[in-house]
């Protein structure tokens, strides 16, 4: 957090000289010199102490033996633990922005996927078993809305991280007349923190951030099954890119969604990391405990692990061949047009208890003769029941199936058009 600490201290050093707290001079010096360390910092010229203990006391040493004395001063009216408070959330503000660009990217690639796949009719499922014909796109936008809920989610965790601690000193504040809001505006924050002892022990920005980011990766996950299930040879709806894809090293016929697989296995480390959090924050007393340092190791490493899944995931679903050939096949098997065979009963005047049972009963009655409910002849149908007439063939076919959902939120192309140009604009004013 060198850049967070140095972007604080330069800061903190202009509000000190501003307010006469310290020398015009010496706060010049101060800053000039830590701008000199950062440019030299991020070249690669400069090698940390580790008997310094931490990043903060490095910043220190280094400005000291620079431009002696008046680096001493810098660390006037403040401690280390609003120190870090306020570099964590400089941090995690910072990291929050980072995810949502790739969040982004994710958008641009999913609606991209559902334009073209507006009429790409596949089966939906519950419980894994074929329930109702939808299409592709119908699938693939449930993400969109996932992913835009995580892009919000973020949002929120920006919000409520974004106060400044720094003036809350040890716990109690401090008797030097600092500005506050001066340090404040110069380092992009709403608010400051109303409460000293809460400034420096407050961590719920990265509890709540490492929720933010399990969900995602918990979506990331829900997605990475599917892909992992319809790549099988079983489904065949769709083929991975070979750069996300592996062959085994005994089976030369193998292509393994590995990208997938550990993307859904990272799940859980950043699971991990939350209920780590969670439970070293649970009993410490007020105010800062050396326990808090474990919240940096937790949010670094799920931070890094999010921002590395987001972007393979997006490249690998940008890459990914569909074969809506093989999903439509697939949508003609199981009787998903049951529900609609049984609605054309209930708009033909049939009590709807009543027309379940009959469509239940020409389900048994198909699956015992081998056919589909398509395939059955106008006799068969009126064998159940004298109500059906011809009509119940266009009725039952999977294009009427699925544009006949005109309900907002369903499957139907002309309300997935409406919702991708929706979310088309919603990008835009990302």
């Amino acid at each position: 957090m060198y850049r967070q600490d140095i972007q604080g201290s330069i800061a903190h050093a202009e509000m000190l000289g501003k307010q006469e707290i310290i020398t015009k001079q010496d706060s010049e010096l101060i800053i000039g010199a830590l701008k000199e360390i950062l440019a030299d910092i991020e070249s690669g010229q400069v090698h940390f102490d580790e008997t310094a203990e931490d990043i903060h006391m490095n910043i220190e040493k280094l400005l000291t033996e620079r431009i002696g004395d008046a680096g001493k001063r810098l660390h006037t009216a403040r401690s280390r633990n609003d120190q870090v408070a306020l570099d964590m959330r400089m941090y995690v503000k910072e990291e929050i922005r980072n995810i949502q660009k790739y969040i982004k990217d994710l958008f641009v690639v999913l609606n991209r996927i559902a334009k073209e796949n507006l009429n790409t009719i596949m089966p939906g499922y519950t419980h894994l078993q074929p329930a109702q014909p939808i299409t592709f796109a119908h699938h693939v936008l449930a993400y969109f809305e996932m992913f835009r809920r995580d892009h919000e989610r973020l949002e929120d965790v920006y919000k409520r991280t974004n106060s400044m601690p720094l003036g809350s000193g040890a716990l109690a504040a401090t008797t030097y007349p600092l500005d506050r809001e001066f340090v404040c505006k110069q380092l992009g924050f709403d608010a400051i923190t109303r409460n000293s002892l809460d400034g420096v022990s407050d961590r719920d920005f990265c509890i709540e951030l490492l929720n933010a980011l399990s969900i995602i990766m918990m979506h990331l996950s829900r997605f990475c099954e599917e892909i992992i299930l319809w790549s099988t040879h079983e489904f065949r709806f769709v083929e991975l890119d070979d750069a996300y894809s592996t062959g085994s090293s005994i089976m030369p016929q193998k292509k393994n969604p590995d990208m997938a697989e550990l993307i859904r296995g990272k799940t859980g480390r950043v699971y991990g990391s939350l209920m780590a959090l969670l439970t070293t924050m649970k009993s410490l007393p007020l105010a800062y405990n050396k326990d808090m340092q474990e919240d940096k190791e937790n949010v670094f490493d799920a931070v890094d692990t999010v921002e590395m899944c987001l972007p393979v995931f997006t490249r690998m679903l940008d890459t990914m061949q569909i074969n809506r050939d093989k999903m439509y096949s697939s949508a003609k098997c199981g009787f998903m047009n049951a529900t609609d065979a049984a609605d054309w009963l209930v708009k033909n005047g049939v009590p709807f208890r009543d027309a379940h049972e009959i469509i239940g009963k020409m389900v048994l009655y198909c699956i015992n003769h081998n056919k589909s409910l398509d395939e059955l002849s106008l006799q068969e149908y009126q064998s159940f029941s004298d109500v059906f007439d011809a009509s119940i063939y266009e009725a039952i076919s999977l294009e009427k199936c699925v544009n006949a959902r005109i309900v907002d939120g369903g499957p139907s192309a002309d309300y997935i058009g409406k919702l991708i140009a929706d979310n088309a604009a919603y990008i835009s004013r990302l």
